[in-house]
């Protein structure tokens, strides 16, 4: 007989006490009012999906998802992302609702892990996107609305990185001939591997002019000048059409007057690769992976048949409960009610009428008034005592 697996968990799967709860609900209510003033209405999607469908659109490596066999002999799976499930419900359900759409979510989702990575396999994000927009103001909208999003969650200090996936692109094509090398080039920026990248770079047949180039892209991190120096570094193209879709993008967020929390880095890259144009990374003090991100993916919703532009931005949940101060002990206060059989009606009665005001009301029954007093002296709350004997 197989053993009982006792208090073990599925590989990447945990319980959230209480007390961690409360913190992440109240950073959910926050993020929920901060998200609802811009426009956003909230929706909830199917834990399970097709995978023909959704899986199949999805972004995530099918090695990652939870993939099963329902009743009649599909496969489905567990969503691995909620952007793909929105894809669908905006081209089908919403397909006469006219563009834009927004729309927000807070849920869980879910991604199988290998043993030795030591990460969640479901955890909670809060994100939003905006479909039907292919302005650079729809940009700025999801960049600036993050910025908020951080704001009132309480994160101190962060930072939140700008890119375009085309200023890559382009100059890769621009200055490396072999798509195996742009590839090797590409997985260097995405690690942050800056020596592995300068290493390829000598080892590679270019021009002194291709190097010097290159390894300027190291260095195009930072504020508003960056944007020069990445025109000077491209010629009439795909790259030199992204720096001009930046500069028009910052200009929009100075607008906003966001640009203290902001930071351009036309090296970042993502591993998603439905990524069509701007993207972006947030990070806060002391936590080395990326609090949020998100980006513009044009072609994603051509898959559900409604071909739309769209943008949007996920928060990790996890990761925000992190960095975020330790959450306030509640005002209310909190009473602890005991009473014998004969005064249950009095009670209960008497714990209504505290509730109604707002206070916290727990009722323990307890035989008689010694036992109460027993209890009172490991309580943690304040005590009402409901006995003969007091009566």
């Amino acid at each position: 007989m197989t053993k009982p697996l006792g208090f073990e968990k599925p590989l990447g799967m945990r319980d959230i006490l209480p007390e961690s709860l409360a913190k992440q609900r109240h950073l959910e209510r926050e993020l929920r009012d901060c998200i609802e003033r811009w426009g956003y209405r909230e929706i909830m999607t199917p834990s399970l999906e097709y995978y023909d469908t959704v899986g199949a659109a999805s972004v995530t490596l099918t090695d990652r998802m939870f993939r099963l066999l329902d009743k009649q002999g599909h496969t489905v799976v567990l969503r691995p992302d909620m952007t793909s499930p929105i894809a669908r419900v905006v081209s089908s359900l919403y397909k006469d609702v006219p563009l834009p759409i927004r729309l927000f979510y807070q849920t869980n989702v879910f991604r199988a892990q290998e043993k030795e990575a030591g990460r969640n396999a479901e955890f909670f994000q809060t994100g939003i996107e905006l479909i039907g927009d292919a302005s650079v103001d729809a940009d700025a909208e999801a960049i600036a609305l993050a910025v908020f999003c951080l704001q009132a969650s309480g994160v101190e200090t962060f930072r939140i990185a700008i890119g375009h996936v085309d200023f890559v692109e382009g100059l890769l094509e621009e200055t490396v001939a072999d798509e195996e090398d742009r590839s090797q080039f590409r997985r260097f920026l995405y690690e942050r591997d800056f020596v592995g990248f300068r290493q390829l770079t000598e080892r590679l047949n270019l021009s002194a002019e291709e190097k010097k180039r290159l390894d300027a892209l190291l260095r195009l991190r930072g504020g508003k000048g960056k944007i020069e120096e990445a025109r000077q570094l491209t010629v009439n193209g795909r790259a030199r059409r992204a720096v001009e879709t930046v500069a028009s993008l910052w200009a929009a967020l100075e607008a906003y007057g966001v640009t203290e929390a902001l930071l351009l880095d036309f090296n970042l890259i993502s591993n998603m690769n439905y990524y069509t144009g701007v993207v972006f990374e947030g990070y806060a003090a002391d936590l080395g992976s990326p609090l949020l991100g998100g980006g513009r993916y044009d072609r994603l919703l051509e898959q559900f048949g409604r071909p739309a532009p769209a943008t949007g931005f996920a928060i990790k949940m996890d990761r925000l409960l992190q960095v975020t101060p330790a959450l306030a002990s509640p005002e209310k206060q909190h009473v602890l009610l005991f009473y014998t059989d004969e005064y249950r009606a009095k009670a209960f009665a008497e714990a209504q009428r505290m509730r109604r005001e707002g206070q916290i009301v727990e009722t323990r029954r307890v035989k008689d008034r010694t036992e109460a007093l027993v209890w009172s002296e490991h309580a943690e709350y304040s005590v009402i005592s409901l006995t003969e004997q007091e009566e």
